[in-house]
């Protein structure tokens, strides 16, 4: 590919070797801001003092917020915004589960992802789930907007939007370098190198390495749980301060490599130990690798008329490796018919399984009870993706009479798609071992292609009169998908075809009003919607949203309180392995009507007393959501039999954050603590299909060593808290362990 191609090229040795001995003596000067030449076009929030700006619920977490906890895992980092839940599945934030408002969690699919405010999902309209997520540790800032304020970003605007901005080209050449290490073999690198000069000419390299054995072990093996992933990222630009042009090229690669796993554990085994992985699981790894081209521009017509030009493309490719299910007597014939999940049922019920004890089923996890010939298939879950567009921008200042406007318009063309081909391998377990009996066909666990083309546009308005501020806005929504299924083998016959269509508009009013100068009224209504996918009859994701609050900020103390509703037309569930459905991967179903409400409320201020000699920053976050179903649904595979008032699967009724810290000269300390509620992980639950409450403290210190160079170090889960955070796909999962970290920052 030739992103790839570049980058290998670019990022080796003696080439970067060159480029920082070149750029020693490139005739660099501190010019002001060219790296704010693209701000506008990668951002949607832009600065922490913009926030105040926004008619509707805004969060920006800077490079100085993430500096406090250095943290590679988005989970971690989210856990600050009010109203975004999570589903914790492997514990490094790999491939997150994240939920705005109360959508579902399921690998972020149901929030607009971005990087750079571009969508980065694999395929954002195809097949949205996130298995490829952008290495968090790179980012220099993170954005979430929320209710008419995302109206702006698409096609998921039910929840909102998340966008991460990557590191820009520093205005003077200048290079950073991150340092960590500790717990689990765990180590991770984080560096940077550029600058513009004197004629606007910029570039920046860029790596992140991130290696860990992982914090679980897995029965009779000497394999380990972790993870490595190498993250490579250039930028050239030419933005001089005299010209109204600005070009931007960004080459960006990822890989990883991780042995992880979608089973998790019995409650009986999670109770003995939590960290434990079944040796079953042995074989269980994924490979990714994720290539990024992105080619801005942009052009002031005027000091206050901007238009922007973006095209960009991704390609991922993934392959994991890992349990399907297992036929326990061997009568079904190759590949079997139990799901994990069912087994794992069936022993915390203690109910039998055909001819199988719950007793004896354990003695198939622990490695103690052999199995038949060609009983355990194992899947190469083998995909190819892609995701390409041309974005246009138009952004403008003007005055109408006494009206102010800032008026933003943009059109995006946009396709992608997502092949599988996929094989099976047969396997037996023996002596605690699995042993391979055979292979299957290509393509008989799933040879398919799905594509999808949209067009979206979007008008959004900021009108400001006297101390009003009003934005109407209006988006509209362009959707057509297909999949076509194909027999089993390369060859590829022609198995059944779908399609499926979708075009809505979307409008959206938010206000904003200054009862003091401190103090506003925020308000909005809009409509919100979710792609459905190829599956014929199944209506698209709508629903009719509304917040209300107040936000306080006089630069000492924060505070907003806001409150908000979403009243679904339609909650739509799309199957897929991960979410341990017992249903056709693909597949989606209409959930009908549900009802989603909520308040969210942030306090931060400085505790110290003024003109002292040191600093205790307080922030306080509550998020409360109660989401139900509205009405009785007949039982199918996904959802199961619903009952009208059933709760909305994973999202916590409860949730709160406190961060306080210490800042004394070149020391700064920081705790964090979380609680997060138990919840159903299935509509109707019992007591065996739920989460624990979960209490979780970090807590990180950093010392100012000189100018250039500061140490620091980061204790995550400090309790040491074994909790079930959840039981998709099959089992319950734990949180992260304790782990300590050290780290060292240095800039030249």
């Amino acid at each position: 590919m030739p992103a790839a191609v570049l980058l290998h090229t670019i990022l080796q040795p003696k080439s970067l070797a060159t480029a920082v001995a070149l750029a020693s003596v490139w005739a660099i000067s501190a010019q002001a801001q060219q790296g704010e030449r693209f701000i506008e076009q990668i951002t949607i929030i832009g600065a922490q003092d913009r926030v105040a700006q926004v008619t509707g619920a805004a969060y920006y977490i800077g490079k100085q917020e993430l500096e406090k906890f250095s943290y590679s895992d988005i989970q971690r980092i989210t856990r600050a915004v009010p109203g975004v839940s999570i589903q914790v599945e492997d514990g490094f934030g790999l491939r997150p589960n994240i939920s705005i408002r109360g959508v579902a969690t399921e690998r972020s699919s149901r929030i607009t992802l971005l990087e750079d405010n571009i969508l980065i999902a694999p395929a954002p309209y195809a097949a949205p789930a996130a298995y490829y997520f952008p290495t968090a540790g790179r980012m220099q800032a993170v954005e979430v907007v929320k209710g008419p304020a995302a109206i702006t970003q698409g096609p998921y605007t039910i929840g909102g939007a998340l966008n991460m901005v990557s590191t820009q080209i520093p205005d003077a050449l200048t290079g950073n370098l991150l340092l960590e290490g500790g717990a689990d073999d765990t180590w991770r690198a984080h560096a940077t190198y550029g600058g513009y000069n004197d004629a606007g000419v910029g570039f920046l390299v860029e790596t992140h390495q991130w290696q860990s054995a992982g914090f679980q072990h897995i029965d009779r093996s000497n394999r380990n749980s972790g993870l490595d992933l190498q993250d490579y990222t250039v930028k050239l630009a030419w933005a001089p301060l005299d010209s109204r042009h600005s070009v931007e090229l960004k080459l960006q690669r990822a890989e990883q490599d991780s042995n992880q796993s979608y089973m998790g554990l019995t409650d009986a085994d999670f109770a003995r130990d939590a960290l434990r992985r079944y040796g079953l699981t042995e074989l269980d790894n994924i490979t990714t690798a994720h290539d990024q081209v992105v080619m801005r521009y942009g052009f002031e017509l005027t000091p206050t008329l901007l238009l922007s030009a973006t095209a960009y493309r991704n390609e991922h490719v993934r392959d994991w490796y890992k349990l399907e299910n297992i036929d326990l007597d061997g009568s079904a014939g190759p590949g079997g018919s139990t799901s994990w999940a069912d087994l794992i049922k069936s022993i915390n019920t203690g109910t039998s399984r055909g001819s199988f004890t719950a007793a004896q089923l354990q003695d198939i996890l622990d490695g103690t009870r052999d199995t038949p010939t060609n009983s355990i298939r194992v899947r190469s879950n083998d995909r190819e993706y892609f995701s390409q567009g041309l974005q246009l921008g138009l952004d403008w200042s003007f005055s109408s009479g006494a009206l102010n406007h800032d008026l933003e318009a943009g059109i995006r063309f946009h396709a992608d798609a997502e092949d599988r081909l996929q094989q099976d391998s047969f396997y037996q377990q023996v002596s605690g071992k699995l042993a391979l009996n055979s292979e299957g066909l290509l393509g008989a666990a799933g040879n398919e292609v799905a594509h999808a083309n949209a067009l979206a546009l979007h008008l959004y308005d900021r009108i400001s009169i006297g101390n009003w501020v009003i934005t109407p806005g209006l988006r509209h929504e362009g959707i057509e998908q297909s999949r076509t299924r194909y027999n089993g083998g390369a060859a590829r016959s022609l198995r059944d075809y779908r399609e499926n269509k979708a075009n809505v508009w979307l409008p959206g009013l938010g206000v904003s009003y200054a009862l003091t100068e401190s103090l506003n009224l925020i308000a909005g209504v809009h409509k919100g919607f979710t792609a459905p996918n190829s599956a014929p009859g199944v209506d698209a994701e709508e629903a009719l949203n509304y917040e209300l609050g107040l936000r306080f900020d006089d630069s000492v103390n924060r505070a907003e309180l806001i409150g908000f509703l979403s009243d679904y037309t339609n909650l739509l569930g799309v199957c897929t392995a991960s979410s341990g459905s017992d249903c056709v991967i693909g597949d989606a179903f209409n959930g009908d009507a549900a009802t989603v409400r909520g308040m969210e409320l942030l306090l931060a201020r400085d505790l110290a007393p003024a003109g002292g000699s040191y600093q205790l920053p307080l922030t306080i976050t509550y998020t409360w959501i109660d989401g139900q179903f509205d009405t009785d649904i007949a039982s199918t595979d996904f959802f199961g039999d619903v009952k009208a008032g059933d709760p909305i699967p994973y999202i916590p009724e409860q949730q709160w954050r406190l961060a306080l810290g210490y800042e004394l000269a070149q020391w700064s300390t920081n705790l964090s603590v979380n609680y997060i509620d138990e919840v159903c992980v299935v509509a109707a639950c019992g007591r065996l299909e739920r989460t624990d409450n979960s209490l979780t403290v970090d807590l990180a210190a950093n010392y100012q060593l000189n100018a250039a160079t500061s140490l620091y170090a980061r204790m995550e889960n400090l309790g040491g808290a074994e909790d079930i955070v959840g039981r998709h796909p099959y089992g319950a999962r734990p949180n992260k362990d304790r782990t300590g970290m050290l780290g060292i920052r240095v800039q030249f």
